[in-house]
C-alpha cells in the first residue's frame, strides 16, 4: 500500500505535493499515484500526459489521480485518458476531505472530474507540514494565484487571483519546520511580490521576510523564490542589504530583454528597469547571484529584438538561466499573435542556453578560492549561499552545512577542496 506523487513544474507544486501525499496517506489510500501537473508551456502538459501513460504501463494496478495547473485549465484533456481515474482541481487537491472521500473510490458514485472555478477562491490557507521528505530544504507557501494577465501565461486560470497566507501562519509553519530539522526554508508562491495586498494593513513581502527572520531566530537560511523585480519593496531591499540569513540569490521573472516584446507580453517592467534593479541589488549585496526566466521566440520577435535578450544576460549579470522556447497556449492572447517559425524559436533557445552556459562558467571561475557554507543535498552535492552547486570528492551528510574552500569547477559545478 503506497501513495506516490509525481511532480512537475515549480517549487509551489513541490510544497503542495508534500501536503497532498500526507492527506492521501492519512486517508488510508493505497496504490495511488498522484500526478501534479504544470501548465506553464504546452510542452509541460505533453510531458504530463506522457508520464501518465508510462505510469499506467509500469503500475497497471495503481489508480492515477491527476491534479495541478494543467488539470485545472484542461480537465477534459486528462479525463479523456483511459489511464486516469480522477482529475482534481488546484483548490480541491489541498483539502484533506477530498482525499478522505476517495476511500470508496470505484464503489461510490464519485465523479471523475472534481474541478471547480478557481477564480471563486478568495483565500489561501497554510498547510502545516513538519518537513519535506527526501529534501534538505523546505518550501513554504506564502501566496498563491496572480492578478496580472501576461499575454503568454495561462497560470492565473490555473491558480486563480492572488491570495496571501497571513504572516502569523507563515511564522508558525517555518518554526515547525525548523524544530523538525530544516536548515533552510524557501518562500514560494505564484507571484510572491504581490504578497499582502489582500491582508489587513497590506503588508508587503519585505515586511513578512523581516518579521519571519525576527520571530524565528533559529532559522539559519532563508530563500525567496522567483520575484518580479519591479514590485520589490523597500523593506525587501533593506533585508537583502542587512539580513545575512537571507541568502544572496534571486531568481528574476524577466522573460525578455527588448522593450517592444516586454510590452507585447504585457509585462510591468522595461529593459532598463531590470538592469537598474540588478545594479541596485549588487550595490546593496555584492555577493548576490541572479537567475532569470527568459522566453525565446515570442511572437513578432525579430533577430534584433532577440539580440537584446542575449545582451541582458551580461547587463544584468545573470548566472542561472531558465530558458523557455515560446510555446503558444490556447486561450492566451499571445497564441493569436503572428508566430515565429518553430525552427527559429528552437535555434534562439539554443543560443540563449549557450549564453547561459558561458555566464555560469564565468561565475564558477570567479568562485574559485572563495570560502562558502554549503548545504548538503545528497551524498556528494550541495549548494552555496548563492545557490551554486558544489560537488565533493567523498560522501558528506545530507542536511549539514559545511564550510568549504572552492578548489575549482568542471564547467557546471563547483568542486570542493
Amino acid at each position: 500500500m503506497s501513495v506516490e506523487v509525481v511532480t512537475f513544474g515549480c517549487r509551489l507544486n513541490t510544497y503542495e505535493s508534500e501536503a497532498m501525499q500526507r492527506h492521501a496517506e492519512e486517508a488510508g489510500l493505497g496504490e495511488v499515484v498522484i500526478v501534479n501537473t504544470c501548465a506553464v508551456t504546452s510542452e509541460a502538459t505533453r510531458q504530463a500526459r506522457q508520464s501518465i501513460r508510462k505510469i499506467a504501463r509500469e503500475k497497471p494496478d495503481a489508480r492515477i489521480v491527476v491534479t495541478g495547473c494543467a488539470a485545472q485549465v484542461e480537465p477534459e484533456t486528462f479525463a479523456s485518458m483511459p489511464e486516469v481515474s480522477q482529475v482534481i482541481g488546484n483548490h480541491e487537491k489541498m483539502k484533506a476531505e477530498t482525499w478522505g472521500a476517495m476511500r470508496d473510490f470505484g464503489v461510490g458514485a464519485t465523479e471523475k472530474v472534481l474541478v471547480n472555478d478557481i477564480m471563486a477562491v478568495k483565500e489561501t490557507a497554510v498547510h502545516l507540514i513538519d518537513g519535506m521528505r527526501g529534501r534538505t530544504r523546505a518550501f513554504v507557501q506564502v501566496q498563491n494565484g496572480c492578478d496580472h494577465r501576461c499575454t503568454f501565461c495561462i497560470i492565473p486560470y490555473g491558480r486563480g487571483n492572488s491570495r496571501s497566507v497571513p504572516m502569523g501562519a507563515v511564522v508558525s509553519q517555518v518554526r515547525t519546520l525548523v524544530e523538525h530539522g530544516s536548515r533552510e526554508v524557501v518562500l514560494t508562491g505564484v507571484d510572491i511580490t504581490s504578497y499582502g495586498k489582500d491582508l489587513p494593513g497590506e503588508p508587503k513581502l519585505g515586511t513578512m521576510v523581516k518579521s519571519l527572520l525576527r520571530h524565528v531566530p533559529e532559522l539559519e537560511r532563508l530563500r525567496i523564490s522567483s520575484i518580479d523585480s519591479v514590485e520589490a519593496d523597500d523593506d525587501l531591499l533593506d533585508a537583502i542589504a542587512n539580513e545575512s540569513r537571507l541568502m544572496p540569490h534571486l531568481h528574476l521573472s524577466l522573460q525578455a530583454g527588448d522593450d517592444m516584446i516586454l510590452k507585447r507580453m504585457k509585462r510591468r517592467h522595461l529593459r532598463n528597469d531590470a538592469i537598474a534593479f540588478c545594479e541596485q541589488v549588487k550595490r546593496l549585496r555584492p555577493d548576490m547571484v541572479f537567475g532569470a526566466d527568459i522566453i525565446a521566440g515570442f511572437p513578432t520577435e525579430t533577430e534584433e529584438m532577440f539580440a537584446r535578450s542575449l545582451d541582458i544576460v551580461d547587463e544584468c549579470n545573470l548566472t542561472h538561466l531558465h530558458v523557455f522556447p515560446f510555446s503558444p497556449r490556447p486561450g492566451t492572447p499571445a497564441a493569436r499573435m503572428p508566430q515565429v517559425a518553430r525552427d527559429i524559436v528552437k535555434d534562439r533557445a539554443r543560443r540563449l542556453r549557450k549564453k547561459g552556459e558561458a555566464a555560469l562558467v564565468k561565475h564558477l571561475s570567479e568562485e574559485v578560492g572563495a570560502k562558502r557554507n554549503v548545504l548538503i543535498e545528497t551524498g556528494r552535492l550541495g549548494r552555496t549561499e548563492g545557490f551554486t552547486l558544489v560537488r565533493f570528492s567523498g560522501e558528506v551528510t545530507p542536511g549539514e552545512i559545511v564550510p568549504v574552500t572552492i578548489a575549482g569547477h568542471d564547467g557546471k559545478e563547483l568542486l570542493a577542496a
